[in-house]
């Protein structure tokens, strides 16, 4: 296992940390630049049973992406962005390609890669794929899955096999987890194989796009303007994202121009094939029904919508940055994903702040995919005794989101951070089903040991 291996400290120290905020010290890293580099990599890791975890440009949650066993693959390498194939509205890229370098490429050919999670400027396609990354478009386009068409997968063996989700609208032959193995590796955290190439469907690129951003005097109102806007037959959006006092603090800071007084924001976004006034008249409707409203501001034209997600992006990355400063003391920013039915949204999001406060914790920050019934809490650790505390309250709300029928992780995977949490969700045999899985794709238990299971 000689291709491209490093033991070099210096090396190893720059793979140790991802965005949990965890530091792994990797045994080695391997920087991989072609297929057959991997296949190499693999095929000797498999002979002297050497662990490998893979990453991209680990902006996992979740610690996914980086090991204190074995050897760290990094991805990165691997990023060529093929053209797009207008007849069949599809691109082949490479696991280490970013998200928003995909998405331009689509774009200047007049198509849409339609996933948009918050970092796409720093995070790849093979990240994306392997923990089935949404964002706030998921809300009309649905997560990573279903815009991937094929992968080409390097295996526990070695074996470079590809996979190509099926057509057919009617199939009865075996068992439904079966009929598209493209399935087992989106979502895997790099468990059952490795991602080596992608072949992802594209959409039309939209006419015209506006955002519009809603301020509200209270949260209960904002959160209530969420269903409306959910369940309205006279507005389309594509994301409806939610921002409480403390995410809007944030924003503030970053430039935004909300309102004083408002103390929650819900912002939109709308593909509009007709006029822009007769879409925002329509809004506009809908927001005049509730009382706490404040004027909305529009964001319309690409530049504007720039300017959207960047206040938008830098709620995580204001946390991100000051949950760095508590490291040194045992400490960090710990960020939940889980997701409720959107119905009972602001039911969840008052029982967390119910349990953060019983146990003396300051308030998290919470905003995110309001539409899909999935806010994100960010805490701040500054020591260790406070990341334990914070810890068993993430536990006792995660089982009151389930109570609610949600789940304990909505859009990052579950990582090493959240395995603890996953027998709260999947039943034994659910678990033994993945691990049967797991025993016959990677049978000495090489790939991402500590991922899921």
């Amino acid at each position: 296992m000689s291709t491209g291996v490093s033991s070099d400290r210096s090396v190893r120290e720059a793979y140790e940390t991802d965005a949990s905020g965890i530091r792994l010290l990797p045994e080695t890293v391997a920087r991989p630049e072609t297929v057959d580099d991997v296949i190499e990599l693999v095929k000797g890791a498999a002979a002297d049973s050497t662990a490998i975890t893979c990453a991209g440009a680990q902006t996992s949650t979740t610690a996914a992406s980086i090991t204190d066993n074995g050897l760290l693959l990094s991805l990165r390498p691997l990023n060529r962005i093929g053209e797009v194939d207008p007849s069949t509205r599809s691109i082949r890229v490479g696991p280490g390609a970013l998200l928003g370098e995909i998405k331009r490429t689509a774009a200047a050919a007049g198509f849409l890669f339609a996933p948009d999670p918050t970092s796409e400027e720093e995070s790849t396609i093979g990240g994306a794929i392997a923990c089935n990354a949404s964002g706030a478009r998921t809300f009309k386009y649905g997560a990573t899955r279903k815009h991937v068409r094929a992968l080409r997968v390097v295996l526990a063996s070695g074996e470079l096999v590809e996979f190509r989700r099926t057509e057919l609208e009617k199939n009865t032959v075996g068992y439904a987890f079966a009929h598209d193995p493209i399935d087992w590796f989106i979502g895997s955290e790099g468990t059952l194989g490795i991602i080596v190439e992608a072949e992802l469907s594209l959409l039309p690129l939209p006419t015209r796009v506006a955002g519009l951003a809603i301020p509200f005097r209270t949260e209960a109102d904002a959160l209530q303007f969420v269903i409306a806007a959910r369940e309205s037959t006279r507005v389309t959006p594509r994301c409806i994202e939610f921002f409480d006092s403390l995410a809007l603090g944030i924003a503030r800071s970053a430039g935004a121009r909300w309102p004083e007084g408002s103390h929650a924001m819900i912002y939109v976004e709308e593909e509009i094939p007709g006029e822009l006034d007769e879409a925002l008249e329509r809004w506009l409707e809908l927001v005049e029904q509730v009382s706490s409203a404040m004027e909305p501001l529009v964001f319309d034209g690409e530049a504007q919508l720039r300017e959207a997600r960047r206040i938008r992006h830098s709620v995580p990355a204001t946390m991100n940055e000051r949950g760095g400063k508590y490291r040194d003391a045992g400490g960090r920013k710990i960020s939940t994903d889980w997701a409720v039915p959107y119905r009972r949204l602001a039911n969840a999001i008052g029982m967390a702040r119910e349990l953060a406060g019983a146990h003396g914790l300051e308030q998290p920050v919470i905003y995110g995919h309001a539409g899909n019934g999935h806010p994100h809490q960010n805490f701040l650790a500054r020591d260790h005794g406070e990341l334990t505390t914070i810890e068993v309250v993430i536990e006792e709300t995660l089982r009151k989101v389930l109570s609610l029928g949600g789940t304990v992780a909505a859009e990052h995977g579950i990582g090493k951070i959240k395995r603890r949490w996953l027998p709260l969700q999947m039943n034994p045999l659910q678990i033994s089903m993945m691990r049967a899985v797991k025993k016959e794709l990677d049978p000495l238990g090489i790939l991402a040991p500590g991922n899921i299971l």
